[in-house]
């Protein structure tokens, strides 16, 4: 027997579920995507705006895409797929089921779905639901491909939908936090979410660096966000994405608050030593 071919196909199976090619596009160091800049195409369910699909510092590909769904269409049939998930729901109303279970959320929301956990969305309402969409594939997630959906561990994140009416928000010194997560997940080393509201003329802290990778998506309000030097405008629907080791901050220089969601991601490939 040839082993060869065999080897061959055992990668082939591993290999995590993506667009052709995405593993060797160029990798996305920090960018910030206006919501302006996003073409809009046409799909049989809605509209899509795509964002990346790149590999990054510490992720094998990280692919984003907005999705916007017409009033009683499904995102796609309950599927499977080795890479976590997250979505949040900028406007609108969804169904999400994950693992059979189906929940209704609104404007706000985050939806987690773990590795190989069968999960759609539906949107019940009357009016058009758009929603951003963040796939995470790390070294481990293609380990995981065809294999049933796990167990819940302890201390470990599993498949959670996160209400917006449920998060509890918490005074600041510059204006409100509330806190979503802070875990490891099947196939991230942590996963830390938050959402935070600054006053007008205010910024969180002063312009940093860290290993992990961080995503900013403004939620609403007006930031200006600095990236080794660098000021670009930040309005509703941003999504800003820092890569590892890059100084950044951001400042709300608008007239009312401004209020958006952070994720910090650590994975195998993230420096375990804090850089100075």
């Amino acid at each position: 027997m040839n082993v060869l071919p065999c080897r061959w196909l055992l990668s082939a199976l591993l290999l995590p579920v993506m667009m052709p090619g995405a593993e060797s596009s160029p990798k996305l160091g920090s960018k910030i995507f206006t919501w302006e800049s996003l073409a809009v195409k046409p799909t049989p369910v809605g509209e899509r705006r795509d964002v990346s699909d790149n590999p990054t510092a510490t992720l094998r590909v990280f692919e984003c895409h907005i999705t916007t769904l017409n009033p009683g269409r499904a995102s796609h049939p309950p599927h499977t797929h080795p890479q976590e998930e997250l979505i949040v729901l900028r406007e609108g109303t969804l169904d999400v089921q994950v693992n059979g279970v189906i929940t209704r959320v609104g404007p706000g929301s985050l939806f987690f779905f773990a590795s190989n956990d069968p999960h759609n969305v539906m949107n019940p309402g009357n009016t058009p639901a758009t929603y951003f969409v963040f796939n995470f594939t790390t070294a481990v997630s293609p380990t995981l491909r065809g294999q049933a959906a796990q167990p819940a561990v302890p201390g470990r994140r599993g498949s959670s939908i996160f209400d917006w009416t449920k998060l509890e928000a918490k005074a600041t010194k510059t204006g409100e936090r509330r806190d979503v997560t802070d875990l490891p997940t099947l196939t991230l080393a942590n996963f830390e979410c938050h959402i935070s509201t600054l006053k007008a003329g205010e910024a969180p802290h002063a312009p940093h660096h860290h290993p992990d990778e961080e995503i900013v998506l403004v939620k609403e309000g007006q930031l200006d966000v600095t990236i080794n030097g660098t000021t670009q405008h930040a309005g509703p629907g941003s999504i800003c994405f820092i890569s590892s080791g890059d100084e950044h901050g951001w400042k709300n220089t608008g007239d009312t608050v401004a209020t958006y969601y952070v994720f910090r991601l650590k994975t195998e490939a993230t420096p375990v030593v804090a850089m100075k």
